[in-house]
């Protein structure tokens, strides 16, 4: 079985010889070819450049042997579309200037896409040239309340307080940027799409942030109207939030293909809560990547037994993969997914090797 079939088939519920493997942030800042490029360009000139941002892409998946791969990109992108400045300051991570905090500043933004972000799915071709058909390449943005936190925010956020200023104190205007959001999101996607993304991945990180009463009310509608115009399509949508086990049923009502699970709660006891309807993706700790490879088999083998045979289960983590993990650990991980999460002896000598002995796949260099 190929990853793709493998993937896809997981995607939807159907048998699989075993669970299809990868990782949010696999092609990110632990990989030593990564640091290599980021002293040479920002983390917005890699995502401007296709050829960069699909050499990333490709190495990651030949450097851990995965079943699918994550087209890199950034969340914000569409932040400049919409008329915005973005940046990247070393230790604080996205600002996004002027913060869009009333009406006047809703009504400013530009709202049409326009083919500004292009790069992405021209990058999402390159990486498919350079890895080949049989590989899946996944296509991602943030769902729109995420979006719209880092927008009304102007970064990153402990307690979102201008944003549920804005839900609470003025939902017209948060309506008003929902409905400016939604659309763009949707058109980017289908660009993705259109260039070969074999499914799609909405990232709503920060919709742990809300009750349930108010995602159902401020995020889900616009939420079910991207799953449904992406699937439309015909390609899967794998909805991801972090925060949200109170209330995945909830979340399930997104209407996407596969949930992810973050690391919060049971695979298997969130499965039931969903009356297995969708295909669930996920939830290992990135932390475990961190342990030693007795304790990372023992949690991965848990997560397999809670998955059971059940069809419809993709092994990933409940969130990203830590800039200091050692990326023999990925790879071991990902040899245990492929073996059952058994321990064959070759494995626990190799994962066992300082980084310097560890294999190393060629860089691919993708066409400019």
């Amino acid at each position: 079985m190929t990853a793709r079939e493998r993937f896809l088939r997981a995607c939807r519920k159907q048998a699989v010889d075993r669970p299809p493997i990868w990782f949010m942030r696999q092609a990110g800042r632990y990989m030593p070819e990564y640091r290599a490029l980021r002293r040479e360009y920002s983390i917005l000139e890699i995502c401007k450049r296709p050829d960069l941002a699909a050499q990333v892409t490709a190495t990651a998946v030949e450097r851990l042997n995965v079943d699918a791969a994550i087209i890199f990109a950034d969340l914000l992108l569409p932040a400049e579309p919409l008329g915005l400045e973005l940046r990247y300051a070393a230790g604080e991570g996205p600002i996004v200037t002027p913060p869009v905090r009333d009406r006047e500043a809703v009504a400013k933004l530009d709202g049409e896409l326009r083919g500004r972000l292009g790069y992405v799915a021209e990058a999402i071709r390159r990486a498919q040239s350079a890895l080949g058909s049989e590989m899946p390449i996944i296509g991602f943005a943030g769902a729109p309340f995420t979006l719209a936190s880092y927008l009304i925010e102007g970064g990153a956020s402990r307690d979102f307080r201008h944003t549920k200023a804005m839900l609470h104190g003025d939902p017209v205007a948060w309506s008003h940027l929902m409905e400016k959001l939604s659309p763009m999101i949707v058109e980017y996607l289908s660009e993705q799409v259109q260039a070969g993304a074999a499914a799609i991945q909405l990232f709503d990180s920060w919709a742990g942030a809300l009750s349930e009463a108010d995602y159902r009310r401020f995020a889900l509608p616009f939420n079910q109207l991207i799953v449904g115009a992406v699937q439309d399509l015909g390609v899967p949508v794998i909805y991801f939030s972090t925060g949200t086990g109170g209330y995945l049923e909830s979340v399930a009502a997104t209407g996407a293909a596969v949930i992810g699970l973050d690391w919060r709660v049971s695979l298997g006891a969130a499965w039931r809560r969903l009356d297995y309807q969708p295909a669930v993706q996920g939830n290992l700790d990135p932390a475990l990547l961190l342990a030693p490879l007795a304790e990372l088999r023992s949690a991965a083998r848990l997560i397999l037994n809670e998955a059971g045979d059940r069809p419809g289960h993709i092994f990933n983590l409940g969130h990203g993969i830590w800039p200091e993990t050692p990326v023999e650990n990925v790879q071991a991980l990902v040899a245990m997914i492929r073996n059952g999460a058994a321990q064959p002896q070759a494995e626990a000598g190799a994962a066992t090797q300082p980084a310097s002995a560890a294999p190393r796949a060629r860089q691919r260099r993708v066409r400019k």
